[in-house]
């Protein structure tokens, strides 16, 4: 049988498979709490090896999106209870993705109509949040420039982070992802092109690019344990006006050598090298991205000898297969494909084709698109 469909051991949890649900933004949540309709959404997906749950934000001013599930409040913790009460009734695994989008929201879903918070000042040109328009409906809006956070709110973030952590083990899940990717606070701090900062967190040196990452990851291992803490990265991503810069590979070797220091269960990748190259002789130009991406990841595999690797991005059967044998990875997430296969399992393993799903479905509205994919009619 294929290593894909063996048991894994991923810190405290066997899973069924090495198969992973990657995170998913569906804004289905009117209250911004999971409700019955997300439960059932999870469930039908549940023969995935491990779920990583859609960002999950740790607070009010850490929301980006409209109608995505938080974790900070009683209402979201019972939510999010019933839809790992479900996972786990029919053998599932599930971790919450705990979120701060940083510069990436708009005034209209924070308290007050505060700006967002941010390491830096600089407006991420040509992203979009999702938000309540003038006419109060909503719609997808550009974020303003950002207040940069002070020294001190940084700590409170930490504590936030933390006590996400605490909340969703309370709700059921068997672990947390911190969101470290795709251009959200963490980005916003490791990126020296972005970050402005001047004291102990600024752009100066690779240790205080990486200083809030780590201290996050400290304070949540130190409150639900390193084995049930994963982390999700994306070198080389490009989302919400994240610049390339030259020390990339750099950053992102450091990173793991000391996550991997920390033995987390795992650290998620997100694959974005298929956005064009930059030029050579600019910054992080040169060279094919594709190609750069693996020699990274291989390198930052061999700085996590006790922690999982799981890659995310353009997934096929045949890819993991190849990178699960050449031990490059651990585990493969499929994310787009589970959207319209909630048997995607069972359709790799037998080679079924795959359903396509509905753009227009991807986010907000009911059931439709959501919960109405039906299994492979054999």
């Amino acid at each position: 049988m294929s290593k894909l469909f063996e048991e894994f051991r991923l810190g405290d949890a066997t899973l069924k498979n090495r198969v992973v649900m990657a995170p998913l933004t569906r804004s289905r949540a009117p209250n911004d709490a999971a409700d019955e309709r997300v439960a059932l959404y999870y469930m039908q997906r549940a023969t995935a090896g491990l779920i990583v749950s859609e960002g999950t934000p740790i607070s009010r001013e850490g929301q980006g999106f409209l109608f995505n599930p938080g974790i900070f409040t009683a209402e979201q913790i019972a939510g999010w209870r019933l839809t790992t009460n479900s996972i786990h009734s029919v053998g599932g695994k599930i971790f919450a993705q705990i979120w701060h989008v940083g510069r990436v929201s708009h005034p209209s879903i924070q308290e007050g109509g505060k700006l967002p918070v941010s390491a830096t000042t600089k407006q991420p040109v040509g992203a979009t949040a999702y938000g309540y328009d003038a006419d109060g409906f909503p719609a997808l809006l550009e974020p303003p420039a950002p207040r940069q956070l002070t020294t001190e709110e940084i700590t409170r973030i930490v504590c936030e982070f933390a006590q996400a952590a605490e909340n969703a083990v309370q709700a059921g899940f068997d672990g947390v992802e911190i969101h470290g990717a795709n251009g959200y606070l963490f980005e916003q701090f490791m990126n020296p092109l972005v970050n402005d900062r001047t004291d102990q967190y600024s752009a100066g040196a690779l240790a205080d690019r990486i200083r809030f990452t780590l201290e996050v990851i400290d304070a949540v291992v130190a409150k639900i344990g390193a084995s049930r803490v994963g982390i999700r990265i994306s070198p080389y991503g490009q989302l919400f006006d994240m610049p390339l810069y030259d020390e990339i590979d750099e950053t992102y070797t450091e990173l793991t050598a000391q996550i991997g220091a920390r033995q987390l269960a795992y650290v998620h990748i997100m694959d974005q090298s298929g956005y064009p190259a930059p030029a050579p002789g600019t910054e992080g130009g040169g060279g094919d991205p594709k190609e750069t991406f693996i020699n990274l990841l291989s390198t930052m595999k061999s700085k996590l000898p006790n922690t999982a690797v799981i890659l995310a991005g353009g997934m096929t059967r045949a890819r993991a297969e190849e990178l699960i044998n050449d031990g490059v990875i651990d585990l493969a997430a499929f994310g787009t494909p589970y959207i319209s296969n909630p048997d995607l399992v069972e359709r790799l393993k037998n080679k079924w084709p795959l359903a396509e799903a509905n753009r227009e479905t991807f986010y907000g509205g009911g059931a439709q698109g959501y919960i109405d994919y039906a299994p492979h009619q054999g």
